[in-house]
């Protein structure tokens, strides 16, 4: 097998062939680097390579396994970390210079979990500095550019880790989710992108953006990968005071095919909200495929989805001018111009701004959970628009033109105000051949359902399949 052809197999195939030894680690991270060395001058999915490390990670891995250590599926598959998750002995910048020489003592759990696992890293992923913004520009280490088209963004604040997943510079990535960073990324490549249930998965380690908001999350090309990934990564961790205490399941077992009678919501708002027509022809083909693998679906009603802006937005404002107060009095000029306003924004936020938004915040979950007592998941599309060019301010949804941040947040920041569990998988290209997402939530905890609907859909479709022209 060729080394293009290695660096799109899933983990899932890759497991399976390094157990057997069909294959070694030391020729999966070798092909990955060559991959990365034709396609990063263009992406600038990277922020820090570290070629020798993986290499030498590579051989203990092979070692261990031709001892029969095999250590589980993902011993021996290259991972990349969006820049923001610490990493001990290699430096974590958050995307920006003035942590270019930050170097943690230690992993977050996230890392140390991944490493446990036998899983390889081959570097840090470029981001959004901060993580503050859905595009993916960074001016410090150059914007992050997508693979379908060098022209157009990834999306953000995981960038680096979408262009890196797509286009087989890495097996699994992991990005942050405060917005959709997760899920943003993850439609605009063309991936696979779970944000997982709020305490699920440690924070531990990771540079915050809102702390009652952050959510980190797997980025692979399928569905079984999330599912191996989540088995690694979720769990209690006493570290992180919002880590919860839920029995783990093994997510693989939701991977049946299986959708007869389950009940999926559409809701209506998602639709006359401002949408281009190839992304809503795409997703209502989506939902009709499951209709016909035996999905019930429903038209439900969320009143409450229209004011997830403002209540999301809020926090999120105040929670990270909080967070970076004290940069931004010290080092305020060296920040990325709009990072640096959306930060001094957020300092005009008042308390009393900040309760009454926590308050709607109440009201809008109740009304989520209610939803979640009449129908299993909730569908629809993960965004209005494909990918628009690299420093857009607005973009063309429908017969309207709105800006391309709240944009790209329409429909993702629901899901980081609520907790709730959500995925974006492919469903479609449009004319110009760029990728479209759709996007399932369910109940907090309930990851087993979202997988499992996500998984039966992507295996009823060949969108996988398709590989970007870089």
């Amino acid at each position: 097998m060729d080394a293009l052809e290695l660096c799109y197999l899933s983990a899932g195939e890759l497991s399976r062939m390094i157990k057997n030894k069909d294959v070694s680690p030391v020729e999966v991270v070798d092909a990955h680097l060559a991959r990365i060395g034709e396609t990063d001058r263009t992406l600038n999915s990277f922020i820090t390579l570290l070629s020798e490390q993986a290499k030498a990670a590579a051989r203990r891995a092979e070692s261990e396994i031709q001892a029969g250590n095999y250590r589980g599926p993902l011993h021996g598959i290259p991972v990349g970390l969006k820049d923001l998750f610490n990493t001990g002995g290699v430096r974590t910048t958050s995307g920006s210079r003035i942590f270019d020489n930050f170097i943690p003592e230690r992993d977050c759990t996230v890392a140390a979990r991944f490493r446990q696992a036998g899983a390889i890293l081959l570097g840090k992923l470029n981001m959004h500095p901060f993580a503050y913004g859905p595009t993916g520009e960074n001016a410090d280490y150059g914007h992050m550019h997508n693979p379908w088209n060098p022209e157009l963004i990834t999306g953000g604040s995981s960038g680096g880790s979408g262009s890196a997943t797509a286009a087989g510079q890495c097996t699994i990535t992991m990005g942050s989710d405060t917005g959709g960073s997760v899920r943003i990324p993850a439609a605009l490549c063309g991936i696979v992108g779970l944000k997982p249930t709020y305490g699920l998965v440690s924070r531990y380690g990771l540079t915050p953006l809102s702390w009652c908001m952050d959510h980190p999350g797997p980025m692979t090309r399928t569905v079984e990968d999330t599912a191996l990934a989540m088995n690694v990564i979720a769990g209690h961790d006493p570290n992180d005071v919002a880590s919860a205490r839920v029995e783990v399941p093994d997510y693989t077992t939701a991977l049946t095919g299986d959708v007869r009678g389950l009940r999926i919501g559409i809701p209506k708002e998602f639709f006359e909200s401002p949408l281009d027509p190839e992304v809503a022809a795409a997703v209502q083909q989506a939902i009709r495929q499951l209709e016909d693998l035996g999905a019930v679906t429903t038209e439900v009603s969320f009143p409450m989805f229209q004011h997830a802006q403002a209540i999301s937005g809020t926090i999120l404002m105040a929670e990270a001018a909080a967070y970076h107060r004290e940069l931004l009095a010290k080092d305020g000029d060296k920040l990325y111009p709009p990072v640096r306003l959306r930060l001094e924004a957020g300092l005009f936020i008042t308390a009393v701004d900040y309760l009454k938004a926590q308050q709607a915040r109440s009201v809008f979950n109740l009304e989520a959970r209610q939803l979640l007592n009449e129908v299993d998941l909730l569908i629809g599309p993960t965004e209005p628009v494909t990918a628009p060019p690299i420093l857009a301010e607005r973009v063309q949804a429908g017969d309207q033109t709105i800006g391309t941040t709240a944009a790209l947040t329409h429909y993702t920041r629901p899901y980081n105000i609520s907790g709730f569990p959500a995925i974006s998988v492919p469903c479609g290209f449009s004319q110009a051949g760029l990728p479209i997402g759709l996007q399932l939530a369910g109940r907090p905890f309930d990851e087993l359902t979202v997988l499992r609907a996500a998984h039966a859909y992507e295996q009823a479709t060949n969108w996988r399949s398709r590989r970007p022209p870089i």
